[in-house]
């Protein structure tokens, strides 16, 4: 198994520290709103990474944390009028929400930063042991920079270049305007916890190195994140765990793509920032899914009507094929050509290429019609060959009809309105006024609602959602 790694800039042979099993951290999200499409791009990234690896057979631990104090949250809690527990809890409560209609499995365990404080206390006193960090006389404790040989590794960066070129946060406090804080000392009013250095609260990079060490071990396999994150964030982990330990943090770091909206960046400014909860409104999310899972993890993704049009015609591609077979019980029945197994584990294999294991699913879709027509005996077997490699990627675990038919919420009219429509168009058939039967199914075809004629009767599909 090939994975690229962000560190080394190069695909590398994945080969796990503890034989079997995988120790695999990703940071997660800052709960001071609700979660928005990058937030999904990374949940749905890392998700297929992990259901993939466990189907491999190895024993994955997944961990991906909370951030639930900030100055973010601190903000927002006071424009609401409440309490951060409060406001932390009904974020967290909306994102298991949002990530369980995409069908995202939620993660071996959910690391909260109030929940580590004194282990963030502990890895700050041991950094100030070293000399690697500094009690200013702020109450603020800041990190060395230049402490650290090796800090912009991941970046591939020079620190001259980054004080030269970066917008670097001037502080008198500060030995170097390149110093990052561990410890903000607590403002009147604010939420705070006592530590050697008076009353405050963890900063934001401390965090995720104290709680990934706390769950996984001071070395790890996998690293992963949304790709804003790499500089300063991730950088600054890796100062802190390795200047801690004296052990190499991460092995393998890895990276998801962007959301952009109409081919530009998703931003609050450009007014075209969507939240997970704003999209799954209109649209299946099941094709939401589908549209992040079909590029790359790496490759950026353009949110935008026609993608999700495409997106949803894909699946219709399957699910038509899945379409009136029974699929009972969880084992494929008659035999399937292996090719098609194997070809989706080189693809994914090969640094989670879930755009060629896609590609796979399309040819046994394509065999599958086939068998329809010319060999029915193969049907049970390719069937249960396409829902079972589909849902290594979180994807075509729903009945095919259900579907096919849009979904509850999607439907221009309700169900029992469209079967009226059909048995109005039979009845005028019947009463062989063609004109009328052909108008009832254009009404319908107008509402994206296509009628499929067969002998046993007529049923109805949702053509579009938009």
């Amino acid at each position: 198994m090939q994975i690229y790694n962000t560190l080394t800039r190069r695909k590398e042979t994945f080969v796990p520290i503890e034989p079997g099993r995988v120790r695999m951290y990703v940071c997660g999200m800052t709960v001071y709103d609700y979660c928005h499409l990058g937030h999904a791009r990374v949940m749905v990234a890392f998700d297929v990474v992990t259901r993939y690896l466990r189907w491999r057979g190895l024993d994955v631990t997944y961990v991906r944390n909370i951030t639930d104090i900030d100055d973010k949250i601190l903000k927002r809690a006071d424009e609401n009028g409440e309490s951060i527990g409060a406001l932390t809890e009904r974020m967290i409560a909306a994102m298991h929400e949002d990530e369980a209609r995409l069908f995202v499995l939620r993660p071996d365990h959910e690391p909260r930063a109030t929940g580590h404080v004194a282990e963030i206390i502990a890895m700050i006193e041991t950094l100030i042991d070293k000399g690697y960090a500094y009690a200013a006389s702020n109450g603020d404790v800041y990190y060395r920079v230049r402490k650290f040989e090796g800090y912009g590794k991941l970046n591939n960066r020079d620190l001259d270049e980054m004080r030269s070129g970066a917008r670097v946060e001037v502080d008198e406090h500060k030995e170097d305007p390149l110093d990052f804080v561990l410890w903000k000392a607590a403002k009147p009013g604010e939420a705070s916890w006592s530590s050697p250095w008076g009353e405050g609260r963890p900063g934001w990079h401390i965090e995720c190195s104290a709680m990934s060490t706390c769950c996984l071990g001071e070395t790890f396999d996998i690293h992963g994140g949304g790709p804003d994150l790499t500089f300063p964030h991730h950088e600054n982990e890796i100062a802190q765990s390795e200047a801690a330990t004296g052990k190499p943090y991460v092995n393998t770091w890895m990276h998801a793509g962007a959301v952009r909206v109409d081919q530009e960046k998703m931003s609050k400014s450009l007014g075209n920032f969507f939240t997970i909860r704003e999209v799954l409104e209109s649209h299946d999310p099941e094709v939401v899914r589908y549209l992040l899972v079909a590029s790359h993890y790496r490759s950026a993704i353009n949110y935008a009507p026609e993608s999700l049009a495409d997106a949803r015609k894909s699946l219709e591609r399957f699910y038509n094929a899945l379409e009136g077979l029974a699929l009972e019980g969880d084992e494929p029945r008659g035999e399937v050509d292996a090719r098609f197994a194997e070809r989706f584990i080189a693809a994914m294999d090969d640094d989670f290429n879930t755009a060629e294991a896609l590609s796979v699913l399309f040819d046994l879709a394509r065999e599958l019609n086939r068998a329809k027509k010319e060999a029915p005996g193969l049907t049970p077997g390719l069937a249960h060959e396409l829902k079972r490699l589909g849902g290594v990627l979180g994807l075509l675990q729903q009945e095919p009809e259900a579907f096919l038919k849009g979904g509850a919420g999607e439907l221009p009219l309700s169900e029992a309105e469209i079967e009226a429509k059909i048995v109005a168009r039979a009845e005028a058939k019947k009463a062989r006024d063609f004109a009328a039967a052909d108008g009832i199914r254009d009404e319908l075809a107008a509402l994206g609602i296509i009628l499929k004629d067969s002998r046993e009767g007529t049923s109805w599909v949702l053509e579009k959602t938009d």
